[in-house]
């Protein structure tokens, strides 16, 4: 029987890709319009190959993306960026369509609802306070709780002692198979993966698979 239902946070509950990409756009635009000399798919391609070499949680992205494209940090030119960068992100940061009805039902089914995500201990707050959706959650595991990242057993652990629940009556949903399932089925977690928010087109050996959050209620 599930107790718990515990979530990943970006693309699981937001559409943490979508805003990345749109606040990216916006940042290199304001950094052609301050001066910058790059096209703009060309940035964008280098700042992602950078992401991707450096965790999509760097923070001092931009800077690394400068001295890649112009040798040094221009600060003006940073500054630009940045500020765009934070006004789009602050704009955009919703939930996925039906994530508040479906927290609010599984709640009303006396679920226990947790958080285990990989980003920091302040910008995961932040996100979920930005959403109006922290308080559905009994417990938030983040980076520094651990001191891991995912799929490493101690951060599901950290969240099951929190919950105290076992396992095998804990649920896990998230969309990534080698950290999110892969992580939890190593600890008898029962799995469900949110393919809406993969945007891989990755597949995964999870217990249910859901195309849109809210169909998680007909499956637990």
């Amino acid at each position: 029987m599930i107790k718990a239902i515990l979530f990943d946070l970006d693309n699981t509950l937001i559409d943490f890709m979508k805003m990345k990409k749109l606040s990216c756009e916006a940042a290199i635009d304001s950094m052609i319009d301050a001066g910058l000399h790059v096209k703009k798919d060309a940035a964008l391609k280098i700042l992602f190959e950078l992401y991707d070499e450096h965790g999509m949680e760097d923070p001092k992205i931009f800077q690394k993306f400068l001295i890649k494209v112009i040798g040094k940090v221009d600060y003006r030119i940073l500054a630009y960026g940045v500020v765009a960068y934070r006004k789009m992100r602050t704009g955009f940061l919703e939930p996925y369509p039906h994530t508040q009805y479906t927290l609010l039902q599984l709640k009303g089914k006396g679920l226990k609802l947790g958080i285990v995500t990989d980003a920091p201990r302040l910008k995961a707050w932040l996100r979920l306070a930005s959403m109006k959706i922290a308080d559905f959650f009994d417990v938030v595991v983040t980076y520094e709780d651990t001191g891991r990242l995912k799929p490493h057993r101690l951060p599901f652990m950290a969240a099951l002692k929190k919950l105290n629940v076992q396992p095998e009556e804990c649920l896990m949903v998230g969309d990534m198979p080698q950290r999110d399932i892969k992580g939890a089925q190593e600890l008898g977690i029962k799995t469900c993966f949110a393919r809406y928010g993969n945007t891989r087109g990755q597949e995964t050996e999870a217990d249910i698979v859901l195309d849109d959050i809210k169909d998680i209620l007909y499956k637990v």
